[in-house]
């Protein structure tokens, strides 16, 4: 069996749509982390996004007995294309009916220039598969839409569905794959 344990970064406070650029994270609530730490297993492997905020997180979780893997490209989150670093009423003021259904029907739909649910998807599932293979634990520092497209996968859920869960900075999201399938134990736990 693989135990993933899926972290989101630290928060960035943005007020915006941020995809692909390198933001970085506000890791200043020491109490918190080291919550968070505490709770992850003491021996496991530990790999991010190459995003500035999931590589602090990251850092900032990494212990003696963990190991830690170099960052990967394809967990990034979601790219949002024209829509980066905007604000949603002025996304909404200018592609009204694209946002909307990138909302109410993500699975195809994306911003312009930017990927879909279903793309993001695709190129997070096998760099995903690829790091738990032969892993007991691995925790995984990654982003609001690579979390939940795990979720969804796993879970069997429509993209709609899934996104009514929220995934908060620095939660934790916990799936067990076995040979029977895969079990999600918990989603946005805040230890």
């Amino acid at each position: 069996m693989t135990r993933l344990f899926l972290v989101r970064h630290g928060p960035t406070h943005a007020k915006s749509m941020v995809g692909w650029s390198d933001l970085p994270a506000d890791l200043s609530d020491a109490a918190r982390l080291a919550a968070l730490s505490d709770y992850l297993p003491e021996k496991a492997h530990l790999v991010s996004s190459d995003l500035l905020r999931c590589r602090a997180t990251a850092d900032a979780l990494a212990g003696p007995g963990r190991t830690r893997l170099p960052h990967e490209t394809a967990l990034r989150e979601i790219h949002f294309g024209d829509w980066e670093l905007k604000r949603f009423p002025e996304i909404e003021a200018s592609h009204p009916e694209l946002s909307r259904r990138f909302w109410t029907e993500p699975g195809e739909t994306s911003a312009p220039g930017g990927e879909s649910w279903n793309q993001m998807t695709a190129r997070v599932s096998p760099a995903l598969d690829r790091l738990a293979e032969g892993t007991e634990d691995l925790i995984l520092v990654v982003h609001f839409a690579v979390i939940l497209g795990q979720v969804a996968r796993f879970g069997r859920m429509s993209p709609t569905e899934v996104l009514a869960h929220p995934i908060e900075p620095l939660s934790v999201t916990r799936i067990d794959l076995g040979g029977d399938g895969a079990t999600i134990r918990h989603i946005n736990h805040q230890p």
